[in-house]
């Protein structure tokens, strides 16, 4: 195992996917790309790797796994069991001592960074290998002993059930899941949500989907509520705007988050602006051209800052989408037209 396990996004890039994830892996690319992203650092795969080798946690999974793998293949019921059971062991270990104080260094200078002691930081799983909403994520973590209970509980949140059919499935080694973890400052969101650049149920390529929400970007993602969409059309910027009733959004409380009402006058408002909706769709372009495909990203605009230095990029990956071949050559068509008239 190599001796440094912790890494500042600034030192990450694209290429260093396996051995940070590919959430930590994009957020390091975007801080080369001039994004914003929010102060924070990456707990590598060897992180996790120390911690279940040092504490024995590793060993007890793999002789569960050894005894019950073949149980596991076609029973849900056993596969909610064994999340339970590995899960439970590797919460139920103690970070060794000279990892605890890494990562509380580490934490200690990301205080310093922004001025603000015991800031609260979203802890994010990072895998190797992308599944989508298969692991956890805990937002608004406060203090060294929160962090590092929090960041046990992502490194469990591998062996998920979800998580653990997706393996089966796959034929994938089920006693590990190695994956790395994200640990970001947490933005005072005025309002976050999603882009893809492109339209997911057509494949339009020409098209950028904006939605949002007021407050943190859970409720976007976890399909909650039904955002406020924009559609925009990358040539010519012409917009389709969907206004919806957003009476529901995710909020701090003193530890985590908690659903809250929208106050009446921004139920049905626009949770952006002319001006933020333009500056989303500029950078995501940008990001879509610099990775050479569609992509699916996270914004937030922070509170306490001022337009354009208060949007802030959480996360960028490919986006999954609808293929439809006479949309694909339409506007291939459309773009190589416009090349040879340069």
């Amino acid at each position: 195992m190599a001796d440094k396990w912790i890494f500042w996004f600034n030192e990450l890039r694209s290429e260093h996917n396996d051995m940070v994830g590919k959430k930590c892996a994009n957020l390091g690319e975007m801080v080369h790309l001039g994004m914003r992203v929010p102060p924070g650092f990456a707990i590598s795969v060897d992180g996790y790797e120390r911690f279940m080798e040092t504490t024995g946690a590793g060993e007890e999974i793999r002789a569960y796994v050894l005894k019950n793998k073949e149980g596991l293949k076609n029973a849900v019921g056993k596969q909610i069991e064994a999340s339970r059971f590995i899960r439970s062991v590797i919460q139920s270990k103690e970070m060794p001592d000279d990892m605890k104080l890494e990562l509380w260094k580490h934490y200690e200078k990301l205080c310093e960074q922004v001025v603000c002691p015991n800031v609260p930081v979203a802890i994010r799983s990072s895998g190797a290998i992308s599944m989508p909403g298969q692991m956890e994520t805990y937002l608004n973590v406060c203090g060294k002993k929160d962090l590092v209970t929090k960041v046990i509980q992502v490194w469990g949140s591998a062996f998920t059930t979800r998580a653990i059919a997706f393996r089966l499935e796959n034929n994938m080694e089920l006693d590990k899941a190695p994956i790395g973890v994200a640990v970001l400052k947490m933005i005072n969101a005025k309002c976050a949500g999603v882009t893809l650049t492109v339209l997911p149920t057509t494949g339009d390529l020409s098209k950028t989907v904006v939605e949002g929400n007021w407050g943190l970007g859970e409720s976007v993602v976890s399909g909650e509520i039904t955002p406020d969409s924009f559609i925009v059309d990358k040539e010519s910027g012409k917009t389709e705007t969907t206004i919806n009733k957003k009476t529901k959004m995710v909020v701090y409380k003193a530890s985590g988050i908690r659903i809250a009402k929208v106050p009446a006058e921004l139920q049905e408002k626009p949770c952006l602006n002319k001006e933020e909706l333009e500056e989303i769709v500029r950078i995501a372009k940008d990001v879509e051209a610099h990775f050479d495909m569609p992509q699916d990203m996270e914004w937030v605009f922070d509170s306490d800052l001022t337009f354009p230095e208060n949007l802030y990029w959480v996360q960028t990956r490919p986006a999954k989408y609808t293929q439809k071949k006479e949309k694909q050559d339409e506007y291939l068509a459309e773009l190589m037209t416009r090349i040879f008239k340069m």
